[in-house]
């Protein structure tokens, strides 16, 4: 890879002290070609403003069942030294979707979902739940099991109310209806509930799930929002009229899954943060990741230096708008993400090569923590 990269982290078991925390301290603009980094010294979770959480997800299962390292978090040291020197939230990638936690009806496997729990609290870091709802990633049982809505209404409510139950008090913010409009601003194809029931779920979904932890912030949460005027537009009504109704709606997360092939960085990004938190919600980049074609399944420096600079924009953004409250990274580092098995041909997605090793999007990230809300 043209690509200077620097040592972050020595390996070790997160039970010891923690290791001193990967960064650079330069604020120097990012060149096209990366350069060596100062000596690690502070963390993304120590520089960031003290009202702004950042955060990552703690890959496991899905893509990476049947790998070496099917669930990161139990097998490799380095990789929960990271978690835990880095970031002040994590989300649990897939352990909390439907066909993890409740494989078959009324059997429910909270292990690694747990597991991701208790390291957090280990750590002193938040959880956000991911998700209640979504078109993806539902088991057989549910989507070909032929219900009436009258019973997908009592199976969402049993879901809701027993994972979000289980967790009470524990997991400060919920993902509840993940992705339900399209790019053209309509109700997505394939949601069990959505298809049978209509939008009106989404209300009774909110509702179960603050009457199972009154404390969590309740989110939706989607990806192209800042890039599609429909789906922006289409959530903004939705928000809208949620709140009319007393529905504790309290946030909506922005994923923030970028492409280098879709330049230039979304212009609408912070205007569509500052949008949401106009409605008087809280809003946050959920799942952020920057990803681009691999010519030899390697990226350039060039590559390297644009990536780091929409990191730095992403950042900048939620900064400049009061109500943004966290910005979650998605599915690092590149040897766990999510990318390379989803587009064939692109990776390279994350601040991070592999458990200790940082790239230039890590220097710009540092940067533009440091710089502060503006």
């Amino acid at each position: 890879m043209v690509a200077t990269v620097v040592a972050l982290l020595a390996l070790g078991a997160c039970t010891g002290p923690a290791e001193p925390p990967p960064t650079s301290t330069s604020t120097e603009p990012v060149a096209s070609e990366p350069r060596p980094s100062a000596s690690p010294t502070v963390s993304l979770r120590t520089v960031a403003p003290k009202d702004l959480l950042i955060g990552s997800s703690v890959v496991g299962g899905g893509h990476l069942s049947g790998t070496d390292h099917p669930q990161p978090l139990e097998s490799d040291a380095a990789y929960r030294q990271l978690l835990a020197t880095q970031f002040a939230t994590l989300t649990p990638e897939n352990a909390l979707k439907w066909a993890s936690v409740e494989p078959a009806r009324d059997t429910y496997d909270f292990a690694a979902g747990d597991a991701a729990v208790a390291f957090a609290e280990q750590h002193g870091e938040q959880v956000r739940g991911h998700n209640l709802m979504w078109h993806q990633s539902n088991p057989a049982w549910l989507t070909e099991g032929g219900f009436t809505p009258d019973q997908l209404r009592q199976i969402l409510h049993d879901h809701i109310s027993t994972v979000v139950g289980h967790y009470r008090g524990r997991i400060a913010a919920w993902d509840v209806a993940n992705e339900i409009f399209d790019d053209y601003g309509r109700l997505q194809a394939g949601d069990p509930f959505t298809d049978a029931l209509g939008v009106g779920i989404v209300a009774d979904a909110f509702r179960w799930a603050h009457e199972a932890d009154p404390a969590a912030v309740l989110y939706l949460n989607d990806y192209n929002v800042e890039s599609s005027a429909a789906k922006r537009q289409a959530y903004l009504d939705l928000a809208r009229q949620l709140l009319a109704q007393g529905v504790p709606l309290g946030g909506m997360g922005i994923q923030g899954h970028l492409s280098l092939q879709y330049p230039p960085f979304p212009p609408d990004f912070r205007s569509t943060l500052q949008a949401f938190a106009d409605l008087g919600l809280d809003v946050a980049i959920t799942e952020l990741d920057v990803r681009m074609a691999l010519t030899g399944g390697e990226a350039t420096g060039d590559q390297l230096a644009t990536q780091a600079d929409w990191y730095r924009q992403a950042v900048a953004g939620c900064l400049a708008v009061a109500r943004c409250v966290s910005v979650t990274m998605w599915g690092l580092p590149d040897t766990y993400s999510w990318v390379p098995a989803t587009f064939t041909g692109q990776g390279a997605a994350t601040p991070f090569i592999d458990d200790s090793t940082a790239k230039p999007a890590f220097d710009a990230l540092v940067a533009a923590l440091q710089a502060g809300r503006t």
